[in-house]
């Protein structure tokens, strides 16, 4: 029974629990909880297992501290799942490797990272004009513009991603502004380069 006033995920001894929803927030609870419970625990998730040389039959106390420690690790980061997610990862050998596989599910490997900028560009009708849509549609046709990029955005994914990609609403919206943000100051820039006289109209909508 949960101590009073402390509900599940919310205690300072027990891990935050992740169920697919708002992977950020929960990956920032728990870097805060592994990194306050034991800075040491935190290094096995983010930089891989401790290292242990010796044969089993030839342990020192040392090497069973480090065995230790990377279990507690493995452990506490399978705690802090749902079934579903746990079920996601459990195929992992290393916590490290455990904690990447729920990173690149639900931020996207670094190759797509690279890409996404260029996807945008390509294939996006919308691109460059997120803030005209946002300045001239109400709520609630926004709301839609954005949801109707989401589900393109998860469709040119899944082949890199896999079938259980997903991105929330929230973080896609956040994601797709900055990025056409930065995408359209590139654009900027190189068109000057090109000519000096040439200016894009929508400058005076991303001041």
């Amino acid at each position: 029974m949960a101590a009073q006033g402390h509900s599940e995920g919310q205690s300072v001894n027990i891990p935050p629990l992740f169920d697919e929803k708002d992977y950020t927030y929960w990956k920032t609870r728990m870097e805060n909880f592994l990194q306050g419970l034991d800075y040491q625990i935190w290094s096995i998730v983010e930089e891989g297992d401790l290292l242990v040389t010796n044969e089993r039959d030839k342990l020192i106390e040392d090497d069973k501290k480090k065995i230790s420690l990377n279990c507690k690790a493995k452990s506490i980061l399978c705690c802090s799942l749902s079934k579903k997610e746990f079920n996601r990862i459990s195929a992992c050998k290393s916590t490290m490797e455990m904690w990447e596989k729920l990173r690149n599910t639900y931020e996207g490997t670094n190759k797509v990272k690279e890409t996404r900028i260029d996807i945008l560009v390509t294939q996006n009708e919308s691109f460059g004009y997120f803030l005209f849509f946002k300045q001239s549609l109400d709520r609630e046709e926004y709301a839609d513009f954005l949801e109707d990029q989401r589900q393109l955005h998860i469709k040119r994914m899944l082949p890199d991603m896999g079938p259980s990609y997903s991105i929330a609403s929230g973080v896609f919206q956040i994601y797709f502004e900055e990025q056409e943000s930065k995408a359209l100051r590139i654009i900027q820039w190189y068109a000057s380069l090109l000519s000096p006289a040439f200016n894009l109209s929508v400058t005076s909508q991303d001041t």
